[in-house]
């Protein structure tokens, strides 16, 4: 399939935001759902928005396909500014905007092929056309076989898979992808996103992933806007954003999807359990990789048990942190702290360390 062509995330905007806000009812009971956002998608890129239920993060989905007016500020989409477009308007621009859902929604009493077809026939398509795009879209998700079968006698993924064929039928530019996988096992998640990238790589069509799932953002994301309270309070590179995250929502999110770190109770049986100073060190890329890490140490003299951690892959680059119990001289600790703190994090627990060193 070469629908819009491969092609690398560009500089490009295909989805503009500029002081955008989204107020529901009038008066002291009026709920502002998104605040003042301002955002760059760019053409060809898989961005994500996390927030937290009641973060705005769906509100800004329906803005973007027109599904809800702006109240104001401008919304720009593949070059035509959604926010002062009517309704007729609108609807020559949907065609363009894919959408896959977290229920599915398709309709029960409809083949897979027909659930595909759905959009095509409303567009006009003629039959042989639609079944011939059909047949591609089918293979490309993998449903080939499946295509005379109802959703009831489909898995989740499977079903999902359907919706992202229906999705791609009339060849947009862009795909909105809300809470996707919310409703999948691990596993089936994990096939989904895949099959997402490869829309994104083999098709080059710009997506949009709206989640609540770190996890889904750390395997399938370019970048990512954090939201909370209808704003984005912190937008970037994931790999960026995993690696300093600055407002404690977005560390929240971080935690939950490395859990690379001790909580308070672990960190009381690690200093029960091993003698010397207790210190987390970030791990990442090449300059903070664990061998310059551990040959620090070693330079110094000072021992550096590993009694935790955690190192997973953020596009293709290692991240992550491990917890280590030190013993040696306390200036020589002291000495490579320093030196580790010039080209990586380094957090301390001097309250929980073992006045024992063996």
């Amino acid at each position: 399939m070469t629908d819009v062509g491969a092609a690398a995330a560009s500089s490009e905007a295909i989805i503009r935001l500029d002081g955008v806000h989204k107020v529901f009812g009038e008066g002291p009971g009026a709920v502002r759902a998104v605040n003042d956002v301002s955002l760059d998608i760019r053409r060809g890129e898989i961005f994500g928005v996390i927030g937290y239920s009641g973060a705005g993060k769906s509100t800004l989905v329906r803005l973007i396909n027109g599904l809800e007016p702006v109240t104001s500020g401008t919304l720009e989409v593949d070059g035509r500014t959604v926010s002062a477009m009517s309704e007729r308007q609108l609807r020559s621009l949907r065609p363009h905007l894919g959408m896959i859902f977290q229920q599915f929604n398709l309709f029960g009493s409809k083949s897979v092929a027909e659930n595909v077809a759905y959009p095509l026939r409303v567009a006009g398509w003629d039959k042989a056309e639609r079944e011939e795009r059909v047949a591609e879209l089918l293979r490309f998700v993998g449903l080939a076989d499946k295509s005379r079968a109802r959703p009831a006698e489909l898995s989740g993924g499977q079903k999902q898979r359907v919706g992202i064929a229906r999705a791609l039928a009339s060849r947009p530019t862009i795909l909105l992808a809300d809470e996707c996988t919310s409703a999948l096992d691990p596993e089936t998640t994990r096939d989904v996103l895949g099959l997402l990238r490869r829309v994104n790589d083999e098709l080059g069509v710009t997506i949009v992933v709206i989640t609540h799932e770190m996890d889904v953002v750390k395997y399938l994301c370019d970048r990512v806007a954090v939201m909370e309270h209808g704003r984005v309070v912190e937008a970037g590179e994931v790999y960026d954003i995993f690696a300093r995250p600055q407002e404690e929502v977005t560390r929240r999110f971080v935690g939950t999807s490395l859990r690379d770190r001790p909580g308070p109770e672990v960190l009381a049986r690690l200093a029960a359990g091993h003698p010397g100073t207790l210190v987390t060190v970030t791990v990442q890329e090449e300059a903070g990789s664990s061998d310059r890490i551990m040959r620090t140490f070693a330079r110094h003299d000072v021992a550096g048990a590993i009694v935790y951690g955690g190192i997973t892959e953020i596009g293709e680059r290692p991240f992550g942190s491990l917890t280590l119990a030190l013993t040696g001289e306390e200036t020589a600790k002291r000495a490579a702290l320093a030196e580790l703190r010039a080209f990586t994090a380094v957090e301390e627990y001097p309250h929980l360390s073992s006045e024992v060193e063996r």
